[in-house]
């Protein structure tokens, strides 16, 4: 498992689990496949944005 800070460490179609806006004072997360990268840069200190399949927006938390 890593962490989703780096953006080439994420692809589309990757399983992953993010965490949702109104997730993240609870730290829930959400898992899903990966539909877009959102984040243009390189790395990003509390994780890649991306949208799920699902249409779900977050930040990367796990890659699995």
């Amino acid at each position: 498992m890593r962490s989703g800070q780096k953006r080439a460490d994420i692809k589309h179609g990757d399983s992953v689990a993010i965490v949702l806006k109104q997730d993240q004072d609870t730290g829930y997360l959400t898992d899903g496949i990966v539909r877009d990268i959102l984040t243009k840069s390189a790395t990003h200190p509390h994780g890649i944005k991306v949208r799920l399949m699902s249409g779900e927006v977050g930040r990367v938390k796990e890659i699995y």
